[in-house]
Formats: structure tokens, sequence, C-alpha cells
């Protein structure tokens, strides 16, 4: 062992000085006092002594330097008896305690002040504001969108979260932009507890959302705090609350406990189907986030006005469609029964019928008689329908991948094939959740493992022989990273691929958090879902106007109306200049309702080759290309004769080399679980003509 070497006269004496500091708080005083007058009684000497008009007598400038030392450290300064100056000193000093305790006290009581401020543990003393529940990612488009909503408006938003403040106040306001006028009030604690939700104060509320986490047992989380919330809340009429789960399990339980006030949204189920309808024509996802935020056009509930009622037109719902200039109609929100979207142009609209429009900032006021724009020489000849079987690859897995395969069970051809491939690290297992025999009752799902980072394995894939490619993304990440790495990476192999190989690739992409959607690498067919955004958008809809929650449901549910983009081939000749008015009323003779268009410019970047418009003038005219798209509400069935509740197949892309692959059930390599089966016919979106619009690189 090594001797240790003398200690330093330095070291030992700093050693002396630290223990004697830590000994006790008189201690410190003394030694605090011994460094004030080693410095101060010098100082003082000094300035005496450099003084020309300082006494010349050695008392006197003993005098001048006690004056001035006991002002430096406010002992008072009077001189004459020791006991004089004494008292003095005695007196300084007891001043000195009592201001120091005053300032102690009150730095105290100030300190703890800002840290029950910082903990968010005050009352919210507010009226008609916003109470969100909750963090997560979701958090953020939630509330710019009640921001949204209330622009112009007094905006007070409270956000209730088991985080810190100072974060939270500093995420929410980078979101928002230093500019925004909407006031917001962050409190922390736990969302389960009865005395920490009324912080908040619900009961004043305007309305009040309540958001999953990112924890396993978030669905349960969320019962509980509808159960916290139900008892502040009491038996009383209260604001509406909105609530999300992801696994539908938890819907009944979630629904009970949010009693007749709330409304329970369901975010995978809502992710897995837009997530097919985006696979089903690329373009439906920015439609939906245009109709659902409050930026553009949205839906609205109004009254018939009465000159519609009572005039020959707009007896009939097929009339109301060209009653209002700006505003498209959707559907009829009956008293009693649920809403009607895209009903038959023949219904006769009731005395209590309200309509369900599309229109941008509030409701028309004044109807117009828009038929006058009509003109019936510029509708297309309806064709016939042909239906083919898709092809879909899945790349990835995740809780939500097995409702997308029901959902795609619901919306494909019969005789079609999802291929699904499961990085070599996925531990779920693929063939027994894909392959099961409700899953194959439509289609054909095979399955294997490889590694969707290596360039290498998708290569393998024969990529354009699909019709559409789905990337999942993971729940959750072990270790360093974040979920959308591998989407992002994955797309970015995709692209070059696709850049490679001159053909458009129809990729749809799932992506946790929505500040990646910029840094998504995307081919001219490509779309981004980003998970829980749709759900986000619904829920601040509902707050707003809680008489849309039956119209979303309806809007949403897995069979009836929904949005599509439908070819405008399907109602006026390519190349014919014609007014938005005729396309309404040739979508209205298919039992369809027209609300705006999305068109097409080959030419310009990725970026912009695409322009939506919703809910524009009837009397706007335009030259229709073959490559724009309308977008219209409707059933889920195409022509008459077809069954409501059979839903379009994903538009066909055929190549020469992939066709019997396709027809086949799947390649090589490829294992096959259920045999392929048949079944009804349904109708198809003019996969040809997809066809030759995605060859030629103008598909949307």
């Amino acid at each position: 062992m090594e001797r240790q070497g003398p200690t330093s006269l330095r070291d030992r004496a700093r050693y002396r000085f630290d223990t004697t500091l830590a000994r006790s708080t008189g201690m410190l005083v003394s030694w605090l006092v011994l460094s004030c007058l080693a410095v101060v009684v010098p100082v003082s000497a000094l300035v005496v002594w450099t003084d020309p008009g300082s006494p010349r007598s050695l008392s006197g400038r003993l005098s001048a330097v006690w004056r001035t030392s006991a002002e430096t450290l406010r002992l008072g300064a009077p001189t004459g008896a020791p006991m004089r100056m004494a008292l003095s000193v005695l007196l300084g000093i007891v001043a000195l305690l009592c201001v120091s305790t005053l300032v102690g006290v009150i730095t105290t009581g100030l300190g703890e002040r800002l840290t029950e401020l910082r903990r968010g543990r005050s009352m919210v003393l507010e009226r008609e504001h916003a109470v969100v529940l909750g963090w997560s990612d979701q958090v953020f488009t939630v509330v710019g969108e009640l921001a949204a909503a209330r622009a112009g408006a007094r905006c007070v938003i409270a956000v209730l979260a088991d985080r810190d403040v100072a974060e939270m106040e500093e995420a929410l306001t980078a979101s928002l932009g230093r500019g925004s006028a909407v006031r917001l009030v962050c409190r922390s604690g736990s969302l389960t507890t009865v005395d920490t939700l009324a912080l908040v104060t619900p009961r004043a509320a305007s309305s009040v959302l309540v958001l999953p986490s990112e924890a396993p047992d978030a669905d349960s989380e969320v019962v509980r705090v509808l159960l916290a919330l139900r008892a502040v809340l009491g038996a009383e009429a209260g604001p509406p609350v909105v609530a999300a789960v992801r696994d539908r399990r938890q819907l009944p339980a979630a629904r009970l406990a949010a009693g007749g006030r709330g409304t329970i949204v369901e975010t995978d189920a809502t992710t897995a189907r837009l997530l097919v309808q985006s696979a089903r024509r690329t373009g439906v996802g920015e439609v939906l986030r245009d109709l659902l935020d409050f930026s553009g056009a949205e839906f609205h509930v109004m009254d018939v006005p009465a000159v519609v009622r009572q005039g020959s037109a707009g007896r009939r719902f097929g009339d109301l469609l060209l009653c209002f200039e700006r505003a498209s109609v959707v559907g009829l929100l009956t008293p009693d029964g649920p809403p009607r979207l895209s009903p038959p142009p023949d219904t006769v609209v009731g005395p209590g019928d309200r309509l369900i429009v599309i229109a941008h900032d509030g409701v028309p006021e004044a109807p117009a008689d828009c038929h006058v724009y009509v003109d019936p020489t510029a509708f297309a000849t309806p064709g016939p329908e042909h239906v083919e079987p898709a092809r879909v690859l899945l790349l990835g897995w995740n809780r939500r991948a097995p409702l997308l395969v029901e959902a795609l069970r619901d919306s494909i051809a019969p005789g079609s094939v999802l291929d699904v491939v499961v990085d070599e690290t996925q531990a779920t297992p693929v063939h027994e959740q894909a392959g099961s025999a409700q899953a194959a009752a439509r289609l054909t799902v095979s399955w294997r493992s490889g590694e969707l980072l290596h360039p290498e394995s998708l290569k393998d894939l024969d990529l354009f022989g699909y019709d559409t490619v789905i990337v999942l993304g993971a729940d959750t990440v072990d270790g360093p990273g974040h979920p959308d790495d591998r989407v992002l990476v994955t797309l970015l192999i995709l692209r070059e691929l696709e850049l490679r190989a001159g053909r458009i690739l129809p990729v749809v992409a799932e992506l946790g958090d929505h500040r990646n959607r910029a840094l998504a690498p995307l081919g001219p067919a490509s779309d981004v879902v980003v998970r829980g955004e749709l759900t986000s958008l619904l829920m601040a809809q509902i707050a707003h106007n809680p008489q849309l929650a039956a119209v979303f449901g309806e809007l949403f549910a897995a069979h009836g109306a929904s949005v599509h983009l439908r070819p405008a081939e399907h109602y006026t000749p390519s190349g014919c200049e014609a007014s938005f008015a005729t396309v309404v009323a040739a979508a209205r003779d298919r039992g369809e309702c027209a609300v705006g268009y999305r068109s097409n410019d080959p030419e310009a970047g990725t970026a912009h080759r695409h322009e939506l418009r919703l809910s524009p003038a009837k009397s706007a005219r335009r030259v229709w290309s073959a490559g724009d798209e309308v977008v219209v509400v409707a059933n889920d069935f195409a022509g008459p004769g077809q069954p409501i509740g059979t839903l379009n197949a994903v538009p066909g892309m055929r190549h020469d080399h992939g066709d019997d692959i396709a027809l086949s059930g799947g390649s090589p390599g490829w294992q096959s679980p259920s045999p392929q089966s048949s079944g009804p016919q349904s109708p198809h979106d003019c996969p040809e003509q997809d066809r030759t619009r995605r060859e030629n690189g103008t598909q949307g």
C-alpha cells in the first residue's frame, strides 16, 4: 500500500475551517462577524488616514475609524464612554437581527408561495372555460383546436395533468405560438383525486375533455378519471364530457362512468379505419382533417329556412342540395331518430328535421336558388363498375393491426390478399391474429418476418405489385429513440426505391407525433395518418358543439355513410367546363352529396400537387381534368342494386408482372394460414382509370 505524503499547511487550515463552520449556526455567524471586521476596520482606517480633513490626533482618528466602521455595519455611531458605545453596538445588533428575521420570514413565505404556484395547487376561478384532463401527444391538437374554435373571443383553457406545471406551460405555449391570445392555466396533480379535479372547477366549465395517457393502463385510468369527475359534478346538469379510450373493450365501462353527459371516442379503431380509408383512396385523410379542424369548412346543424320549407322546392332532400351558394347539405337531423347522412334524394323533409351542412365560418343565413347553374348536358354518362381483388402490403405490427385487418376485410373485394411483414424482433404472434378464421372470411392473409430497416429486404417484396403499402409504427420502443423513427426510416427506403424505379407507389404511414409529419419523405401518392389526431379533432368538435356527436358517430361508423374521393369523370367528362352546381346535381343522381373537390397538378411539386377546396361556390366554373377528384358524402355502395354496407374496394393498380401473383393468394416464401374464400361482389372506384393515372404519375 502506498504511503500517503505529508499534508500541506493549506489543506490542514482549510480542513479546520470547514470543520469549524459545520459545528453550528453560531460558529458560522462568528466567522461571518470576524470576516466583516477584518475587512471593514482596515478599510475604514485607510479611508480616515488618507483624508486630508481628518483629525490630527490619534484619538480623533480612532474615533473617526469607529464612526465609519459603525455606519458601514449599521451599528450606530455614538462616541464617548465605552458603556455608551457598547449599548449602541447592542442596539445595532438587535436591530440587525430583527430586520434579518423579518427578511427571512418574508423570503420563506414568498418561496413557499412560489413553490405552491409552481406545483399548480391553487383554485382556478374561471367560468365557461375549457378543461383538458390528462397529457399525451393529443393534448397539442386538442388545445390548438379549442383555441381556434374560440378565435376572436375570450378563451381560457385549463389543463390538469400529473406533470410539472412549468413544463406543460412551456410545451403548450410553444405549440400555440407566443402571440396566441389564449390564456393557459395549468395545474398539476392526480387526475383520479376528487380534490385535485375540483381545482379546475369543472362545474363552471363549458366542456371537459379527458385524454388517455401513453401508459399501458391508460384506458383504466380514463375510467377512474370519469368516476372522479362524476363525483365532482354530482347529479346536477353539468358541462358535456368527451373522453377517449384506446381499447374497444373499455368502451362499456367508460360510457357507464361518463353517464348521460359523456361521449366516448375510440382512438385505435378510428385510426385503423382512417388508415384503411386512406389506403382505399389517397387523400381521404387530408379531407377529414380539413373537415374536422376549425380553420376551414366544418360541420354545422341548422334549421331549414322558412322560405325553402314553404316553397315548391326544398320539400325533398334532393332539392335542398342546391338551395345554398356556399354551404353543402349532407344530411338530416331528425327530432327523435339518428342522423341521416346522404339519404335518398326523394326523402321528404319532416317538420322538425334540421339540416346537416358543411360550411365556412358559421351557418349561411339566406338561401339561394342554385338550380340555374346546373347544366344537364355536362353530366357524365354512367359506366359499368369494375371490381378487382386487391393486394395490400402491411409493414409492421402493433395493437391496432388486428383492427386494421378487420376494417380492411370489411372494405375490400373478395379474393384480395394481405401480406404482412413483421420485424424479426416482433414478439406479437401475427399468424394467430391476422390468420384467424374471421379475418380470412373475405381476404387471404400471409405473413413472414424480415428486417424492415434493411433496403434489401424491401427490394425482395415486389413492392410495385401491390395496390397499396401500409406502414405501422411501434407502440413503444425499448431503449433510446422514438416509435416514429422506424417508420421514418422505412418511408425513406420506400421513397428511394420509388425514385429509382420511376414509378408511383401508394404508401400510407402511421405516425405518433404530429411534428414528424413534416419530416416524412412522401411520394405523390403517399399519405400520413397521425395516431390520435383524428380523435383529437373529433373531441374538440364535439366539445364545441355537442349535438354533432351523433353526426360523427354516424359518419365514422363501420357501415353507413362516410367521406369518399371519387374521380371527377364519374360526374362530368374530362376536359369539360362546368359549374360545381352541375357536379352536385350529377352526384345527387347517384345518391351522393358532393361537398368539394381535390384538383391535381402533375407539373407542381410534391408538396403543392393537390389543392383541396371544400364547400366552393356552386356558381364557380372550372375545367375538370382527368386527375381531379370530387369529395362526396355517400353510403358505402355505388350505383343501384348494390347492398348498403358493402364498402368500395381498394383502387386497382395492376402490373404485368404482378397479376398472377395477386390472384394466386401470395408470393413464394409467404405463409398462408387460411385459404382464399369468395363472397358477395362489392363495387370499385374505377380501377382502370386509377391504374392509368398512377402509371402516368398523376394519381393523388
